[in-house]
């Protein structure tokens, strides 16, 4: 129970990487506050949550609602005070489209849920992650940040904006308790690698649950890196770039 009484935002909640995630910050002792667009999905996490012991705050709504992420911002600062984790994660694919053939329509919904919406919790949160005596936070990237293949334009584009994105924070809180780290977690079993990979055998890949311990422990107190790939297929910490 080393995330006891630890206050954990974690978005995509519902399924995926982010549901295992926030079942083993649960499992931790951490209370989880869970934002997903699924009601009913959140509802079924919650009846898992407690029947290991633990609690929830479910938090239905879409990403897009920008002036809904402030308002949880200020929800958590008047309940706590502070937010001691936050795991960035929910994302989508997107077209996966030559560059030239992407309507702009489809690629702002990927850029307003894959980057805008995790600056828009930054700002709504980091005030609350420097109260915390030791406040971490963790953003999900992919493979395809630095790979950048044919077609896959505007999710390699997204998830190398979320990248610089959680080294600008680093950077920016790098004298302080926070600590901010990128997670690119590999193919793992879930319905975004099979919308992408159609025709791959689920059984060949890793499932959610067999790597959210090692996130877990990248948003618990004893972790002191900051800025840096937590890249699970390898096991390594990386340093995205040569420093200047």
């Amino acid at each position: 129970m080393d995330l006891k009484d630890r206050i954990a935002l974690v978005t995509g909640a519902s399924r995926g990487i982010g549901r295992a995630v926030a079942l083993e910050l649960a499992r931790r002792g951490a209370h989880i506050v869970a934002v997903a667009r699924s009601q009913g999905a959140l509802e079924e996490l919650d009846d898992e949550i407690k029947a290991m012991g633990a609690t929830a705050t479910l938090v239905p709504l879409n990403l897009t609602d920008f002036e809904a992420l402030d308002r949880l911002g200020a929800a958590i600062a008047e309940r706590w005070g502070r937010l001691d984790i936050l795991f960035g994660n929910a994302g989508i694919l997107g077209p996966l489209s030559p560059l030239g053939h992407v309507t702009p329509k489809d690629w702002q919904m990927v850029m307003d849920i894959n980057v805008t919406a995790n600056w828009r919790l930054i700002r709504a949160t980091e005030g609350l992650l420097r109260a915390s005596d030791a406040g971490r936070a963790a953003f999900v990237s992919s493979g395809a940040a630095h790979k950048c293949g044919a077609y896959w334009g505007p999710y390699s584009v997204s998830k190398a904006a979320v990248e610089a994105l959680a080294r600008t924070l680093a950077a920016e809180t790098v004298t302080t308790p926070v600590k901010v780290m990128i997670v690119n977690p590999g193919p793992l079993r879930t319905r975004m690698r099979a919308e992408a990979m159609p025709g791959e055998d689920p059984a060949t890949l890793r499932t959610p649950e067999e790597v959210a311990p090692g996130i877990a422990d990248i948003l618990s107190p004893g972790w002191d890196r900051t800025g840096l790939i937590h890249d699970i297929p390898s096991g390594a910490l990386k340093t995205p770039q040569p420093p200047a």
